[in-house]
């Protein structure tokens, strides 16, 4: 196998539009709410200077998986058509950069669509970039999503040793959920955690916590999460059908119902 060289591929012509992505990655990763509204419109204007950037296309479909998730949007519908047609553009030009291709099944199989080919996808970006640290992280999604906690763990673990000074939110974040749907609670609210540390505006998470904390029969710290979330998103109880496995659904919902109720 070739190594993966990060030059292979000029992301854009147009300087502008280059410089309109950078701003707007700067903006998304600050995980709040108004930072992804604030890089969706830096990403309208690159894509309308140089409609075929795909790291442009990708993080605008990023964008509004973020909206989405985290119950930040009013029109929660069209986010997801809207991140769905962003990544679909961007496997389109995607070519062989490995960051586009991970992400946008990323953002497909969140969306709902179909789970195997979006492991495809993101096989497809590690096969071209084993060294890829976020790609696997993505791929340990999709494992998680699939119902594979454990496979979902050695993959966050991977993406944690290929890049151990990145910001570890999302690995930890990951390998919370995967303990959580394992029944190990108590490693899961340890990871949980550990996770908002790092990013303690990241609603998923609360979540999570919540429904740990309800399954584990800590009722006030299962309510004390709740109440985190109702300050942070209007949706408490979301429909989590990116989750594939119905057992590990209910178990998630099933807690977050009791620690709603504890809340209240």
């Amino acid at each position: 196998m070739k190594p993966f060289r990060a030059l292979i591929f000029r992301p854009t012509d147009d300087l502008t539009a280059y410089d309109l992505y950078l701003r707007a990655y700067s903006s998304a990763n600050s995980w709040e709410r108004d930072g992804v509204t604030h890089a969706l419109e830096l990403l309208r204007q690159a894509i309308e200077r140089d409609p075929q950037y795909g790291r442009a296309l990708v993080l605008a479909a990023r964008c509004h998986y973020d909206l989405h998730v985290n119950g930040w949007t009013e029109y929660p519908e069209a986010s997801r058509h809207a991140g769905v047609d962003f990544a679909r553009r961007a496997i389109g030009v995607a070519g062989d950069d490995p960051e586009v291709l991970a992400n946008a099944a990323y953002v497909l199989a969140y969306f709902r669509e179909d789970i195997h080919a979006a492991v495809a996808l993101v096989d497809r970006a590690l096969k071209i970039n084993p060294s890829f640290a976020r790609g696997w992280q993505q791929s340990a999604w999709l494992r998680l999503w699939a119902g594979q906690p454990d496979l979902a763990i050695e993959h966050f673990q991977i993406s944690l040793r290929l890049s151990p000074r990145e910001h570890r939110s999302n690995p930890f974040m990951g390998i919370g959920v995967s303990h959580f749907f394992a029944r190990r609670f108590e490693e899961a609210r340890r990871m949980l955690l550990l996770s908002l540390q790092e990013k303690p505006n990241w609603v998923p998470t609360y979540r999570f916590l919540a429904a740990c904390y309800a399954q584990m029969g800590c009722h006030d710290e299962a309510g004390e999460a709740i109440k985190r979330v109702q300050a942070l998103s209007n949706v408490v109880v979301p429909a989590a059908m990116h989750w594939r496995n119905a057992e590990h659904r209910e178990l998630y919902l099933s807690g977050l119902r009791l620690a709603a109720g504890e809340a209240t």
